[in-house]
């Protein structure tokens, strides 16, 4: 699968505006648009394992497509969700448990690159991750 790897983030677009519609503290943004995100992601059939490593956390995550699962951000914002995968593309939907406003996800490899683009209430950015 194109996701299986060691992806590190190279760059940010409309991080900081996206990271402030979810109400996250200008000191927490700051800190986020620098915190070396580093992504392991394997997949065994229809189970990801995506192992997040960052300045602030280190965590795994293990979810199946289509299985709802619950997860947290790294301000502490709690999601339940899905992830799926539609054709090359693996879409994220999920809810905040604070307010239920919905957050998506989408994550594509294109020229190499992936691509993690986040939506919420109107608000796009993308996070642009490099292979290792």
């Amino acid at each position: 699968m194109a996701f299986d790897g060691a992806w590190k983030t190279d760059r940010n677009e409309n991080y900081d505006k996206f990271l402030e519609k979810m109400g996250v503290s200008m000191i927490k943004r700051k800190l986020a648009a620098h915190d070396n995100l580093k992504l392991i992601i394997t997949q065994e059939g229809n189970k990801f394992t995506v192992r997040e490593s960052s300045t602030f956390r280190d965590i795994e995550i293990v979810f199946e497509l289509g299985v709802t699962f619950n997860y947290s951000l790294a301000d502490g914002t709690e999601l339940s969700g899905t992830w799926s995968l539609e054709g090359n593309k693996l879409v994220g939907k999920f809810k905040r448990v604070d307010n239920g406003n919905e957050l998506n996800a989408v994550r594509e490899v294109i020229g190499g690159e992936m691509v993690q683009t986040y939506m919420y209430e109107g608000v796009e950015a993308k996070r642009i991750f490099k292979k290792q």
